[in-house]
């Protein structure tokens, strides 16, 4: 960039003494002094003037000693009467008519000198090739890391073991690659990183170049694309030049769908992209071409496998690909053990808690769970992270902020409450049910409480127990409603709950094969046609059954989690005067008040649900609560 702007100098430095020459070679161009109109006509009647050239205003002249002189005439009449009376010779300067090519050059030389810059500079940005272009535009943009500088290796990488066992052994052919050509093994020219997002490709590749100790080339797919054809391509040629230079090494491309989309324009997914096509065309020959590329490993991340070119993904390039997934409880736990330790602690933390509560969470958002448990405990001026934080900060990922602002009557947090411990109650007492982790009534969401259930290990099926267990738990909110309010005081806070375990049931009957009347048969959609088409699944008989089957497996469970609440009953009053107390009760205190114990309310310096709702309700312009409530919960209040 410094040669190419001390280039645009020397042009600007040349084309200004280019220009002072032209002036200076034009007709009648001679150095003159300037001298006072007032001592011109001294030197007249002095008579050392010689003779004088009169152009227009401007009289040049000369001295008899041979000096020459300039000056201005301010319009004497009397001029051409002196000059004649003291004998000096006149001279008329005739206009004076440059040719046309020659007013054209030099009204335009400026701008056709910039546009011969401009025209040199963008063959050159064009041209690329090795060097990269004058401008820098065809360069590799890829960022080296060399040997020392990378400072990952496998044991900061966790809950990923399966993919680093299939990447270790190119970590020991970097190492070692005689063992590997004595017995005519080639190691993999390129490995494919697939995984959703956050999953730690990015962090397994430098993971990879830090134990092998070769340097490593990073840079994203996006990086090649650019609105002018060709500088893609250069920029791959250059940077396998480089790598060329440096391997053995590691060439690093993340979010390789981006210049990797199938080839073949509209209809197949790829766009058409001139540019992207030939940068890919590019890739592949600097990947396998006719010379190779020896010693050089390309290591790519994506989440869009699908869509990748499938000359891309041949042996010969992409040999290998590694699937990055989201772990499972032990990788979250090893996860979060990496991120926890950097953080002051309270010896509360529970990780395997932690683990056990975040099912389907990626190693970045495990990394942002422990970040925003240590910002919660700064904002509360505290020393150290206690599993309080974290747990707030997983609820708040999971169902959002909790909504302390929003303004509730006593008699809804109350009935939240019982909805709550019936939710709990039930899921404790059923068969084959995850232990029951947290009740709350803090509004979160789109939820007035939440009732949280931490499986023992990840699931990957269900039995029939199970599912029947689960429809009993959903159902237990609802009962405790109409046990304690009547049936007609039942609120639609359990409308989700009869949602999900209307599809369990259904599932069980029509897809799981779990009724004993109509046994191991897939029935398909039941509403929209078998396997999408527009026929009907079955017959009208066969429906009717489907719809008894459903029915039978929720009356069961709805009389099941009935008689579990009337025969606890004085544990369901505990649990719901518990909330109002506490707000939010952990498994300690579930399991205290699940053996029949009370709990006793908290502190007087510890805020009281009952207090702040009523502090919030003075203070509010809100003329009644009910403006909080649904529409039908509005009737009621009215009634």
């Amino acid at each position: 960039m410094i040669k190419s702007l001390s280039r645009i100098a020397m042009f600007a430095v040349v084309a200004s003494l280019f220009f002072s020459f032209m002036n200076s070679t034009r007709p009648g161009y001679e150095q003159n002094y300037t001298i006072p109109y007032s001592d011109f006509i001294d030197d007249i009647r002095s008579g050392v003037v010689s003779e004088v050239v009169i152009d227009g205003s401007t009289v040049k002249g000369k001295l008899r000693n041979g000096e020459r002189f300039e000056t201005t005439n301010p319009d004497d009449i009397h001029l051409i009467d002196d000059l004649i009376e003291y004998g000096v010779k006149i001279k008329v300067a005739e206009e004076e008519k440059e040719s046309m090519l020659m007013t054209i050059f030099i009204s335009w030389a400026p701008m056709i000198l910039l546009i011969a810059v401009w025209v040199y500079f963008f063959r050159k940005q064009q041209g690329g090739g090795g060097a990269g272009g004058q401008m820098g535009m065809g360069k590799s943009r890829a960022k080296l890391l060399e040997e020392d500088q990378v400072k990952v290796n496998f044991s900061d990488v966790a809950g990923v073991e399966e993919a680093k066992d299939d990447v270790v052994e190119i970590v020991d052919f970097l190492k070692s690659p005689g063992k590997y050509e004595l017995v005519g093994g080639k190691i993999p020219h390129g490995v494919l990183l697939v995984g959703p997002p956050g999953t730690g490709k990015t962090l397994l590749a430098r993971a990879i170049a830090g134990e092998s100790g070769v340097p490593f080339f990073s840079i994203s797919g996006s990086d090649f694309v650019e609105m002018f054809v060709g500088v893609g391509a250069s920029r791959v040629r250059d940077m396998f030049e480089q790598a060329k230079k440096r391997a053995p090494c590691i060439i690093f491309i993340d979010e390789i769908d981006a210049v990797g989309r199938q080839r073949g324009g509209a209809g197949t997914g790829g766009g058409g992209n001139d540019e992207r096509e030939q940068t890919l065309n590019q890739l592949l020959v600097e990947m396998d071409g006719f010379s190779g590329n020896e010693g050089i490993i390309v290591i790519a991340a994506t989440n869009r496998s699908d869509v990748l070119d499938k000359a891309l993904l041949r042996p010969g390039r992409f040999d290998r690909e590694v699937h990055v997934g989201l772990p499972d409880i032990k990788g979250r736990e090893k996860i979060l053990s990496v991120h926890i330790k950097k953080i002051p602690q309270d010896k509360d933390v529970s990780v395997r808690d932690l683990a056990r509560g975040t099912p389907g969470f990626s190693g970045a958002e495990l990394a942002n769970l422990v970040n925003e448990g240590a910002l919660a405990a700064a904002r509360a001026n505290k020393k150290l992270v206690t599993m309080t934080h974290l747990d707030g900060a997983r609820d708040k990922l999971l169902m959002g902020a909790e909504k302390r602002s929003m303004v509730m009557r006593k008699e809804d947090l109350l009935m939240t409450a019982y909805h709550e411990a019936g939710h709990a109650i039930v899921g404790q007492n059923v068969v084959d049910h995850d232990p029951v982790y947290k009740v709350s009534i803090m509004p979160r969401g789109g939820a007035l409480g939440i009732t949280m259930f931490l499986p023992e290990r990840d699931q990957y099926s269900a039995s029939k127990d199970k599912l029947e267990s689960q429809i009993a738990g959903l159902f237990g909110g609802r009962i405790a409603e109409a046990l304690i309010y009547g049936d007609n005081k039942v609120t639609t806070g359990a409308s989700n709950d009869i949602e999900r375990a209307t599809q369990l049931a259904r599932n069980m009957v029509t897809k799981w094969g779990l009724s004993d009347k109509l046994g191991p048969m897939d029935y398909g959609d039941t509403e929209g046609g078998y396997m999408g088409s527009q026929a009907k699944p079955m017959s009208e008989q066969m429906a009717i059954v489907i719809d008894e089957e459903v029915r039978k497996i929720i009356d069961k469970n709805y009389l099941n989690a009935e008689n579990i609440l009337k025969a606890n009953m004085d544990i369901l009053h505990n649990m719901a005067q518990a909330l109002m107390d506490w707000e939010t009760i952990d498994k300690n205190q579930i399991k205290a008040l699940l053996n029949g114990e009370k709990i006793d309310p908290p502190a007087e310096d510890e805020p009281n649900l009952e207090e702040a709702i009523e502090d919030e309700t003075a203070e509010s312009e809100v003329p009644e609560a009910e403006e909080n409530l649904d529409s039908e919960q509005k009737k009621e209040s009215e009634e």
